[in-house]
């Protein structure tokens, strides 16, 4: 099996503790961003794509039948890995595929 390739986006994975920290991290941004407060802000899936650091491009469940998907950009360990929400798409649902935006 051959690893990342960098630019490329890996397969869709189920979240996991580290990417439901990055939304943690991130929520008061992306609320900002969509004008809203979310009672749940609870990371489902994702991709990532390796780049000079990390992006991830995360399904986040957001109450009811909502979801968001977050572009977060984290940087590489020299630069001290901070967390940057990119982009945000709102008005998602459950089966809409993760796509690079």
């Amino acid at each position: 099996m051959s690893g990342p390739l960098c630019g490329g986006t890996l397969e869709v994975q189920e979240a996991n503790d580290e990417v439901q920290r990055i939304c943690d991290e991130v929520k008061p941004h992306a609320e900002e961003k969509a004008g809203k407060t979310f009672e749940v802000f609870t990371a489902k899936s994702y991709k990532s794509q390796l780049v000079a650091g990390t992006n991830y491009f995360i399904k986040v469940h957001v109450g009811g039948d909502e979801f968001v998907h977050l572009r977060v950009y984290k940087m590489l360990p020299h630069a001290g890995e901070k967390l940057e929400l990119h982009s945000l798409q709102t008005s998602k649902a459950h089966h809409d595929p993760i796509e690079y935006f």
